[in-house]
Protein backbone atom coordinates (compact mmCIF):
# COMPACT_ATOMS: atom_id res chain seq x y z
CA UNK A 1 0.00 0.00 0.00
CA UNK A 2 2.00 3.36 -1.12
CA UNK A 3 -0.13 6.24 0.30
CA UNK A 4 -0.22 10.38 -0.66
CA UNK A 5 -1.40 13.11 1.66
CA UNK A 6 -1.72 16.02 0.68
CA UNK A 7 -1.93 17.76 4.32
CA UNK A 8 -2.53 21.05 6.04
CA UNK A 9 -0.74 24.45 5.63
CA UNK A 10 -1.19 25.88 9.41
CA UNK A 11 1.23 24.63 11.65
CA UNK A 12 -1.72 23.16 14.29
CA UNK A 13 -3.45 21.50 11.84
CA UNK A 14 0.16 19.57 10.52
CA UNK A 15 0.67 18.58 14.10
CA UNK A 16 -2.84 17.19 14.27
CA UNK A 17 -2.96 15.34 10.61
CA UNK A 18 -0.57 13.03 12.54
CA UNK A 19 -3.33 11.02 14.13
CA UNK A 20 -4.55 10.12 10.39
CA UNK A 21 -1.19 8.71 9.29
CA UNK A 22 -0.62 6.92 12.86
CA UNK A 23 -3.93 5.53 12.52
CA UNK A 24 -3.38 4.62 8.63
CA UNK A 25 0.07 3.27 9.81
CA UNK A 26 -1.61 1.37 12.75
CA UNK A 27 -4.26 -0.30 9.62
CA UNK A 28 -1.66 -1.03 6.97
CA UNK A 29 2.03 -1.59 8.96
CA UNK A 30 3.26 -2.03 5.50
CA UNK A 31 2.25 0.94 4.06
CA UNK A 32 4.76 3.70 2.54
CA UNK A 33 3.26 7.40 3.67
CA UNK A 34 4.27 10.78 1.90
CA UNK A 35 2.80 13.76 2.84
CA UNK A 36 2.87 16.58 0.03
CA UNK A 37 2.57 20.41 1.74
CA UNK A 38 4.76 23.42 2.08
CA UNK A 39 8.94 23.06 2.57
CA UNK A 40 8.54 25.03 5.80
CA UNK A 41 6.27 21.59 7.02
CA UNK A 42 9.38 19.48 6.64
CA UNK A 43 10.80 19.60 10.74
CA UNK A 44 7.43 18.34 11.44
CA UNK A 45 7.09 15.53 9.11
CA UNK A 46 10.64 14.34 9.78
CA UNK A 47 9.73 14.15 13.24
CA UNK A 48 6.74 11.96 12.40
CA UNK A 49 8.74 8.16 12.08
CA UNK A 50 4.95 7.04 10.41
CA UNK A 51 5.77 9.58 7.25
CA UNK A 52 8.37 8.27 4.28
CA UNK A 53 9.01 11.38 3.04
CA UNK A 54 7.59 14.84 2.68
CA UNK A 55 6.92 16.37 -0.62
CA UNK A 56 7.37 20.13 -1.00
CA UNK A 57 4.21 21.73 -2.33
CA UNK A 58 5.88 24.83 -4.11
CA UNK A 59 2.79 26.66 -4.31
CA UNK A 60 1.49 29.26 -1.88
CA UNK A 61 -1.87 28.79 0.11
CA UNK A 62 -3.75 30.98 -2.14
CA UNK A 63 -2.27 29.96 -5.25
CA UNK A 64 -4.71 28.21 -7.75
CA UNK A 65 -1.90 27.71 -10.93
CA UNK A 66 -4.09 24.91 -12.21
CA UNK A 67 -1.21 24.24 -14.80
CA UNK A 68 1.41 23.62 -12.53
CA UNK A 69 -0.96 21.32 -10.13
CA UNK A 70 -1.85 19.61 -13.25
CA UNK A 71 2.60 19.20 -13.66
CA UNK A 72 2.64 18.24 -10.15
CA UNK A 73 0.44 15.36 -10.74
CA UNK A 74 1.70 13.66 -13.65
CA UNK A 75 5.02 14.01 -12.65
CA UNK A 76 3.73 11.38 -9.29
CA UNK A 77 2.08 9.11 -11.71
CA UNK A 78 5.45 6.58 -11.78
CA UNK A 79 5.82 6.07 -8.04
CA UNK A 80 2.49 3.84 -7.60
CA UNK A 81 0.52 5.22 -5.23
CA UNK A 82 -2.76 3.62 -4.49
CA UNK A 83 -4.49 6.06 -2.24
CA UNK A 84 -4.69 9.53 -1.35
CA UNK A 85 -6.02 11.45 1.37
CA UNK A 86 -6.46 15.27 0.83
CA UNK A 87 -7.15 17.54 4.04
CA UNK A 88 -7.53 20.55 3.23
CA UNK A 89 -11.53 21.44 2.02
CA UNK A 90 -10.38 23.17 -0.69
CA UNK A 91 -10.75 22.74 -4.93
CA UNK A 92 -7.14 23.51 -5.93
CA UNK A 93 -5.86 20.80 -2.90
CA UNK A 94 -7.63 17.71 -4.77
CA UNK A 95 -6.00 18.63 -8.28
CA UNK A 96 -2.69 17.12 -7.56
CA UNK A 97 -3.87 13.61 -6.68
CA UNK A 98 -7.25 13.93 -9.39
CA UNK A 99 -3.65 14.81 -12.35
CA UNK A 100 -1.44 11.72 -10.36
CA UNK A 101 -4.27 9.16 -11.78
CA UNK A 102 -4.11 7.66 -8.19
CA UNK A 103 -6.89 4.95 -8.07
CA UNK A 104 -8.76 6.28 -4.53
CA UNK A 105 -9.00 9.90 -3.47
CA UNK A 106 -10.39 10.48 -0.13
CA UNK A 107 -11.54 13.15 1.35
CA UNK A 108 -14.33 15.34 2.84
CA UNK A 109 -16.74 17.50 0.61
CA UNK A 110 -15.21 20.65 0.55
CA UNK A 111 -15.85 22.99 -2.57
CA UNK A 112 -17.19 21.43 -5.14
CA UNK A 113 -15.00 18.57 -5.49
CA UNK A 114 -16.94 15.60 -6.96
CA UNK A 115 -14.95 14.37 -9.60
CA UNK A 116 -11.65 15.06 -8.51
CA UNK A 117 -12.41 13.15 -4.97
CA UNK A 118 -14.05 9.63 -6.26
CA UNK A 119 -14.20 9.24 -1.99
CA UNK A 120 -16.36 11.62 -1.20
CA UNK A 121 -17.28 11.90 2.41
CA UNK A 122 -19.93 14.54 3.50
CA UNK A 123 -19.35 15.83 6.76
CA UNK A 124 -21.74 16.45 10.05
CA UNK A 125 -20.09 18.97 11.87
CA UNK A 126 -21.94 18.13 15.07
CA UNK A 127 -21.10 14.27 14.67
CA UNK A 128 -17.15 15.06 14.62
CA UNK A 129 -16.60 18.30 16.81
CA UNK A 130 -12.82 17.97 16.66
CA UNK A 131 -10.58 18.60 14.17
CA UNK A 132 -8.49 15.49 14.78
CA UNK A 133 -11.13 13.24 14.91
CA UNK A 134 -12.29 14.25 11.17
CA UNK A 135 -8.68 13.25 10.06
CA UNK A 136 -9.23 10.13 11.52
CA UNK A 137 -12.15 9.19 10.11
CA UNK A 138 -10.77 9.18 6.93
CA UNK A 139 -8.74 6.52 7.21
CA UNK A 140 -11.97 4.22 7.92
CA UNK A 141 -14.24 2.68 5.24
CA UNK A 142 -17.44 5.43 4.19
CA UNK A 143 -19.90 4.03 6.12
CA UNK A 144 -17.91 2.42 8.67
CA UNK A 145 -17.51 5.68 11.27
CA UNK A 146 -20.62 7.54 11.26
CA UNK A 147 -19.93 9.79 14.14
CA UNK A 148 -16.80 10.35 16.56
CA UNK A 149 -18.12 7.33 19.21
CA UNK A 150 -17.81 5.15 16.32
CA UNK A 151 -14.10 5.88 16.17
CA UNK A 152 -11.89 2.98 17.56
CA UNK A 153 -10.60 4.37 20.98
CA UNK A 154 -8.15 6.04 22.50
CA UNK A 155 -7.50 8.11 19.50
CA UNK A 156 -3.25 8.19 18.46
CA UNK A 157 -2.58 11.53 19.25
CA UNK A 158 0.38 13.52 17.53
CA UNK A 159 3.92 12.40 18.60
CA UNK A 160 7.14 14.17 17.64
CA UNK A 161 10.67 12.36 18.38
CA UNK A 162 13.26 14.55 19.16
CA UNK A 163 16.50 12.71 20.91
CA UNK A 164 17.74 13.34 24.21
CA UNK A 165 21.60 14.43 22.68
CA UNK A 166 19.54 17.16 20.05
CA UNK A 167 17.86 18.36 23.16
CA UNK A 168 21.29 18.95 24.93
CA UNK A 169 23.25 20.26 22.13
CA UNK A 170 20.29 22.83 20.85
CA UNK A 171 19.27 24.01 24.06
CA UNK A 172 23.32 24.89 24.46
CA UNK A 173 23.77 26.13 21.65
CA UNK A 174 20.79 28.61 22.53
CA UNK A 175 22.41 29.54 25.80
CA UNK A 176 20.14 27.74 28.17
CA UNK A 177 21.71 27.03 31.20
CA UNK A 178 22.37 23.64 32.44
CA UNK A 179 21.86 24.65 36.12
CA UNK A 180 18.22 26.17 35.75
CA UNK A 181 15.68 23.79 34.27
CA UNK A 182 13.63 25.76 31.41
CA UNK A 183 10.11 26.91 31.35
CA UNK A 184 8.98 28.09 27.78
CA UNK A 185 7.19 30.75 27.24
CA UNK A 186 4.79 30.88 23.62
CA UNK A 187 3.17 34.32 24.25
CA UNK A 188 2.49 34.87 19.89
CA UNK A 189 -0.27 33.85 17.92
CA UNK A 190 -1.42 33.81 14.59
CA UNK A 191 -4.50 36.30 14.37
CA UNK A 192 -3.62 39.17 16.50
CA UNK A 193 -3.43 40.40 20.14
CA UNK A 194 -6.90 38.72 21.06
CA UNK A 195 -5.57 35.21 21.28
CA UNK A 196 -2.43 36.28 23.40
CA UNK A 197 -2.40 36.35 26.78
CA UNK A 198 -1.42 39.53 27.88
CA UNK A 199 2.88 40.17 27.86
CA UNK A 200 2.99 42.00 31.38
CA UNK A 201 1.22 39.19 32.95
CA UNK A 202 4.06 36.53 31.28
CA UNK A 203 6.18 38.78 32.68
CA UNK A 204 4.94 38.62 36.26
CA UNK A 205 4.43 35.00 35.62
CA UNK A 206 8.60 34.63 34.32
CA UNK A 207 9.76 37.08 37.53
CA UNK A 208 7.43 34.12 40.00
CA UNK A 209 9.87 31.32 37.81
CA UNK A 210 12.90 32.30 38.09
CA UNK A 211 12.15 33.44 41.72
CA UNK A 212 12.15 29.73 42.26
CA UNK A 213 14.84 28.64 40.14
CA UNK A 214 13.89 28.25 36.82
CA UNK A 215 14.77 30.15 33.76
CA UNK A 216 12.66 30.85 30.53
CA UNK A 217 12.63 30.99 27.32
CA UNK A 218 10.82 32.87 24.67
CA UNK A 219 9.61 31.45 21.85
CA UNK A 220 7.71 32.30 18.22
CA UNK A 221 8.42 33.97 15.04
CA UNK A 222 10.20 37.34 14.18
CA UNK A 223 6.73 39.67 14.92
CA UNK A 224 6.43 38.10 17.95
CA UNK A 225 10.07 39.65 19.17
CA UNK A 226 9.08 43.06 20.11
CA UNK A 227 6.55 40.93 22.53
CA UNK A 228 9.43 38.98 23.75
CA UNK A 229 10.97 42.21 24.60
CA UNK A 230 8.34 43.87 26.71
CA UNK A 231 8.41 40.90 28.87
CA UNK A 232 12.49 40.73 29.13
CA UNK A 233 12.52 44.52 30.16
CA UNK A 234 9.60 43.87 32.15
CA UNK A 235 11.64 41.69 34.33
CA UNK A 236 13.67 43.00 37.38
CA UNK A 237 17.24 43.53 36.00
CA UNK A 238 18.99 41.10 38.17
CA UNK A 239 16.85 38.85 36.53
CA UNK A 240 16.85 39.13 32.61
CA UNK A 241 19.89 36.87 32.50
CA UNK A 242 17.78 34.27 33.26
CA UNK A 243 15.28 34.95 30.28
CA UNK A 244 16.51 34.22 26.78
CA UNK A 245 14.09 35.61 23.94
CA UNK A 246 14.46 33.11 21.01
CA UNK A 247 11.69 34.90 18.48
CA UNK A 248 13.04 35.30 15.03
CA UNK A 249 16.09 33.65 16.27
CA UNK A 250 15.28 29.82 15.42
CA UNK A 251 14.02 27.69 12.83
CA UNK A 252 11.64 25.58 13.29
CA UNK A 253 13.61 22.47 13.66
CA UNK A 254 15.56 23.86 16.72
CA UNK A 255 12.44 25.43 18.16
CA UNK A 256 11.12 21.78 18.00
CA UNK A 257 14.18 20.59 19.95
CA UNK A 258 14.17 23.29 22.69
CA UNK A 259 10.40 23.20 23.46
CA UNK A 260 11.40 19.38 23.79
CA UNK A 261 14.03 20.66 26.34
CA UNK A 262 11.83 22.93 28.30
CA UNK A 263 10.11 21.00 31.30
CA UNK A 264 7.21 22.96 30.80
CA UNK A 265 5.39 25.25 27.95
CA UNK A 266 3.10 28.00 28.98
CA UNK A 267 1.59 28.96 25.51
CA UNK A 268 -1.40 30.66 23.70
CA UNK A 269 -3.74 28.91 21.55
CA UNK A 270 -1.26 28.84 18.45
CA UNK A 271 0.63 26.36 16.17
CA UNK A 272 3.48 25.93 19.16
CA UNK A 273 1.20 24.80 21.73
CA UNK A 274 0.31 21.96 19.32
CA UNK A 275 3.72 20.67 19.01
CA UNK A 276 4.61 21.10 22.90
CA UNK A 277 1.42 18.71 23.18
CA UNK A 278 3.05 16.28 20.78
CA UNK A 279 5.77 16.91 22.28
CA UNK A 280 4.65 15.11 25.64
CA UNK A 281 5.44 18.42 27.73
CA UNK A 282 3.47 19.73 30.63
CA UNK A 283 1.57 22.27 29.39
CA UNK A 284 -0.63 25.08 30.42
CA UNK A 285 -2.58 26.57 27.38
CA UNK A 286 -4.13 30.00 27.59
CA UNK A 287 -7.73 30.30 25.63
CA UNK A 288 -9.88 33.60 24.98
CA UNK A 289 -12.17 33.95 22.31
CA UNK A 290 -10.80 31.10 20.53
CA UNK A 291 -11.96 27.50 21.76
CA UNK A 292 -10.87 24.32 22.50
CA UNK A 293 -13.73 22.71 21.76
CA UNK A 294 -12.50 22.01 18.35
CA UNK A 295 -8.97 22.05 18.38
CA UNK A 296 -7.61 21.29 21.84
CA UNK A 297 -4.40 20.49 23.03
CA UNK A 298 -3.87 16.42 22.55
CA UNK A 299 -2.04 15.75 25.40
CA UNK A 300 -3.00 13.86 28.65
CA UNK A 301 -0.26 16.34 30.58
CA UNK A 302 -2.04 19.70 28.67
CA UNK A 303 -4.00 21.56 31.14
CA UNK A 304 -6.58 24.18 28.99
CA UNK A 305 -7.75 27.66 31.26
CA UNK A 306 -10.39 29.51 29.45
CA UNK A 307 -12.97 31.74 31.37
CA UNK A 308 -15.65 32.01 28.83
CA UNK A 309 -17.50 29.66 26.71
CA UNK A 310 -18.67 29.30 23.06
CA UNK A 311 -16.51 30.52 20.08
CA UNK A 312 -15.98 34.31 19.49
CA UNK A 313 -15.14 35.70 16.04
CA UNK A 314 -12.49 37.99 17.76
CA UNK A 315 -9.19 39.37 15.95
CA UNK A 316 -8.53 42.57 17.86
CA UNK A 317 -9.68 42.53 21.50
CA UNK A 318 -11.68 45.71 22.97
CA UNK A 319 -9.06 46.13 25.72
CA UNK A 320 -6.11 47.97 25.74
CA UNK A 321 -3.21 47.21 23.47
CA UNK A 322 -6.04 44.91 21.67
CA UNK A 323 -5.86 41.95 24.21
CA UNK A 324 -9.02 40.38 25.00
CA UNK A 325 -10.90 40.88 28.45
CA UNK A 326 -11.08 37.17 28.51
CA UNK A 327 -7.47 36.14 28.45
CA UNK A 328 -6.62 39.79 30.92
CA UNK A 329 -8.63 37.94 34.04
CA UNK A 330 -6.80 34.75 34.01
CA UNK A 331 -4.07 35.86 36.31
CA UNK A 332 -0.38 34.72 36.53
CA UNK A 333 -1.34 33.02 40.26
CA UNK A 334 -3.94 30.65 38.40
CA UNK A 335 -1.34 29.70 35.42
CA UNK A 336 1.31 29.23 38.41
CA UNK A 337 -1.16 26.70 40.39
CA UNK A 338 -2.17 24.51 37.37
CA UNK A 339 1.88 24.69 36.55
CA UNK A 340 2.91 23.56 39.93
CA UNK A 341 -0.05 20.92 39.48
CA UNK A 342 1.05 19.48 36.41
CA UNK A 343 4.86 19.87 37.29
CA UNK A 344 4.27 17.89 41.21
CA UNK A 345 2.11 15.92 39.68
CA UNK A 346 3.29 14.74 35.74
CA UNK A 347 -0.20 14.11 35.78
CA UNK A 348 -2.11 11.51 32.74
CA UNK A 349 -5.21 12.79 32.83
CA UNK A 350 -5.92 16.39 30.94
CA UNK A 351 -7.65 18.90 33.42
CA UNK A 352 -10.14 21.27 31.92
CA UNK A 353 -10.89 24.64 33.10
Amino acid sequence: MKILVIGPSWVGDMMMSQSLYRTLKHTWPEATIDVMAPAWCRPLLSRMPEVNEALAMPLGHGALEIGERRRLGKALRGKGYDRAYILPNSFKSALVPFFANIKTRTGWRGEMRYGLLNDVRVLDKAAFPLMVERYVALAYDKGRIAKASDLPQPLLWPKLMVSEQEKQETAAAFGLTAERPAIGFCPGAEFGPAKRWPHYHYAELAQKLIDKGYQIALFGSAKDKETGEQILQSLQENSRQYCRNLAGETQLEQAVCLLAHCRAVISNDSGLMHIAAALDRPLVALYGPSSPDFTPPLSHKACVIRLISGYHKVRKGDAEEGYHQSLIDIKPERVLQELATLLEKNQENACTS
